[in-house]
């Protein structure tokens, strides 16, 4: 019997939000019933609130796909118990956000992106409803107050920036003829079905065939119109595209901090499986819905071994060993944090198609730390204790162990008496041979690559430019053992690999205060000794 095929979900949100409110929204994704689908997340993570941003990360730890792009900018945006103050530049970084989740949906071949603001909450039937509507874009309804006086209205609309109610060409209305019209329009949204629209947003199911056709949130360059959501539905319409609402389960949307009381009914409300293991719960300040949501997930974790980040700092690696890096890894890692150094290749698009399934969390350095090796270093430990690791392995996107390294590494995490695991790293100069001389000896010692983190453990880093270590200088502290597993190391097995480190040396270090003068300048010797690497 053939097996049917599953359809593939990208669910993404540019997020910024409060804690307790996103605490409810991702408590909401969660429950989404998944049956028959593949799903995935892409979050970007735009939140000044350390907390909201770690709770990004507990999700990290629920064995989900999911990728976390922080966005590192500083914006500032302002609610009230009166309504949200938008602005261009605001609008516009937004739209950009929801671009990079599209590109990703396409990049990846989802069948269906989801794209969802982070302030709603919606009815476990939500998702698999929307897609048997089988339309390429469609929304579910939600209602706001966009003023606490106003009537709730819908996120949707009929023609131009929110017109809402029917008007044909040439035709000249009164306020009495809309507002009964108005009525009209709301009172067939009150009715479950599926109706057509002219404009929607901010909770909507994109077809992959919408998606190829070019749907976005680009501005459209002679439109005045305020909100990127009226730019996309244009442009969907402009390339064919009827667009529709769904109204059988409509969303909930904490546009207020007042809402949230309602928030916890509509949660309760709308769930069907209320899970009787925690049926009355009393969270503390320091707990929320969604570490009660995980709980279960946290049991399950206890029975097997500890988990393994995968960190890595990456710059420009898109056509050389990471591919192959990765590949290698993928079999025993459970997630993963990349600093993007200010890549200008598609160092991101390996990443993340070799690590699809991963859950992932991405910094972008817009500015290269690369000719500041500290600080990058630091920034890459604190990024990574972010996801609250047990276990991390701290690679470069050239580097990757002998093959008995994956069936030697259970026994190493499951195990109470060793903190740090150290490694020869062994230099290779071509595809088949490492190079061993005086200059040329790291596989003559052994380097820290795999550590428990220790919450307890205060570090002390090697404040250098160059050179300064992956791991703070204090590493050591830790009870640590030499391992017998050989790290091969392929940045130098090119010629023109050689070439781009020496020059970089050179202008970094002129004087060899960081590194070793002799072995910088043996760096293109034409005869070096090599031995072939046996497996």
């Amino acid at each position: 019997m053939r097996n049917k095929i599953r359809s593939r979900v990208l669910i993404g949100s540019p997020i910024r939000q409060k804690p307790e409110i996103l605490d409810h929204f991702l408590t909401s994704l969660l429950r989404l019933e998944k049956d028959g689908l593949d799903v995935s997340y892409f979050f970007i993570d735009d939140n000044n609130d350390e907390a909201s941003s770690t709770q990004l990360n507990l999700l990290m730890k629920e064995g989900i796909s999911i990728v976390i792009r922080n966005a590192h900018q500083q914006d500032i945006y302002f609610r009230n118990e009166t309504t949200h103050y938008w602005n261009e530049k605001l609008i516009w970084k937004v739209a950009e956000f929801k671009n990079t989740i599209i590109q990703y949906a396409l990049d990846l071949q989802f069948d269906y992106l989801f794209l969802i603001d982070s302030d709603l909450l919606l009815a476990p039937q939500t998702l698999r409803h929307l897609i048997a509507a089988n339309k390429d874009i469609i929304s579910e309804i939600f209602w706001t107050r966009w003023q606490p006086e106003s009537r709730p209205q819908p996120q949707v609309w009929l023609k131009d920036e929110y017109t809402q109610y029917e008007q044909y060409a040439g035709e000249v209305l009164d306020e009495a003829q809309k507002e009964a019209r108005y009525l009209q329009f709301e009172s067939r949204l009150n009715k479950p079905g599926v109706y057509e629209v002219g404009g929607l947003g901010a909770c909507t199911l994109i077809s992959r065939r919408a998606l190829e056709r070019g749907v976005n949130y680009e501005p459209i360059y002679n439109l005045s119109f305020w909100g990127e959501d009226r730019h996309f539905s244009i442009r969907a319409a402009a390339l064919g595209f009827s667009l529709y609402v769904d109204t059988h389960y409509p969303a909930y949307h904490i546009y207020r901090d007042s809402d949230l009381k309602d928030a916890k009914l509509f949660l309760e409300a709308t769930d069907p499986n209320p899970n009787p293991s925690i049926p009355d719960i009393s969270l503390s300040p320091s707990e929320s819905h969604l570490e009660a949501r995980l709980a279960p997930v946290k049991l399950r974790e206890s029975s097997r071994r500890p988990s393994l980040t995968l960190s890595m700092v990456l710059k420009n690696e898109g056509n050389r060993y990471l591919r192959q890096a990765l590949l290698s890894h993928l079999p025993y890692i459970d997630q993963a944090v990349i600093i993007d150094d200010g890549s200008t290749d598609d160092t991101m698009d390996v990443c993340m198609d070799i690590l699809k399934g991963i859950p992932i969390r991405l910094i972008n350095n817009k500015d290269s730390l690369f000719t500041n090796e500290i600080e990058l270093r630091k920034q890459q430990w604190r990024e990574t204790l972010n996801v609250q690791p047990e276990w991390i392995l701290n690679l470069d996107a050239d580097e990757w162990f002998e093959s008995s390294f994956a069936d030697m590494l259970p026994a190493m995490l499951d195990q109470q008496e060793i903190d740090l695991y150290c490694f020869r790293l062994y230099d290779f100069w071509n595809e088949t041979h490492y190079r061993e001389d005086d200059y040329w000896s790291s596989h003559r010692h052994y380097r820290p690559f795999l550590v428990r983190y220790r919450h307890d453990m205060k570090v002390v880093w090697k404040e250098t430019a160059l050179h300064c270590g992956r791991f703070p200088s204090n590493i050591f502290d830790l009870p640590h053992q030499l391992s017998p597993l050989r790290l091969k190391h392929y940045g130098w097995a090119k010629p023109e690999y050689r070439l781009e480190k020496y020059m970089r040396y050179k202008q970094l270090d002129p004087e060899a205060k960081f590194g070793w003068k002799e072995q910088y300048e043996s760096i293109l010797d034409e005869t070096p000794v090599l031995v072939e690497w046996v497996e």
